[in-house]
């Protein structure tokens, strides 16, 4: 019962840790990334269709994206989904493929940047301190079930895991802070 408990945890913690690593994934440091603009939205007949499902998306350059759409007729629809997004990205439309410049991060969006990545990870920091209160409840519905310094060890056990990954977005925080404010 406990080991379901402790299992459940970790499971939803580690789906915690990956949408933290999509979120960051996201943010723009100077260099091309294809995941910047996998996930925008375009209008495909009357359906919101992610990007990534309409063409290709490459990384010719380091400071390149190039979108090669399946049809050709969806350049422009790409186009103004890209621009909607609000990414800050200004797509050039060739007649065949839509390539973005990705430019060069000036101080103060470097420090905008890291802003949103403090807050990022301090939202799923949350979202973990969230998961082991759920899982102390979880435990403690089974009180009767086990003694108290049973109950003591798996609260700390509980503890162990949670610190394990905060420490673990602090690095993936640290890591993508240094992507953003190296030159």
């Amino acid at each position: 019962m406990v080991d379901e408990i402790i299992k459940s945890m970790q499971a939803k913690m580690d789906k915690t840790v990956d949408a933290l690593k999509k979120d960051f994934a996201v943010i723009r440091t100077g260099k091309a990334n294809p995941m910047m603009v996998e996930d925008v939205r375009v209008d495909y007949y009357g359906t919101l269709t992610p990007l990534n499902q309409m063409g290709k998306i490459a990384v010719p350059e380091p400071r390149m994206i190039l979108i090669t759409p399946f049809e050709k007729s969806m350049l422009k629809d790409i186009e103004k989904a890209i621009f909607a997004a609000g990414l800050g990205l200004t797509p050039n439309n060739d007649g065949s493929s839509i390539r973005i410049n990705i430019p060069e991060l000036t101080g103060e969006r470097r420090k905008e940047l890291a802003k949103v990545v403090k807050q990022k990870s301090e939202e799923k920091k949350v979202a973990i301190r969230n998961i082991r209160r759920d899982a102390n409840d979880e435990l403690k519905k089974h009180q009767t079930e086990v003694s108290q310094d049973e109950m003591k060890g798996h609260q700390d056990k509980i503890q162990k895991i949670t610190d394990s990954y905060i420490a673990k977005i602090g690095d993936l925080e640290k890591e993508k802070e240094k992507e953003i404010t190296t030159l």
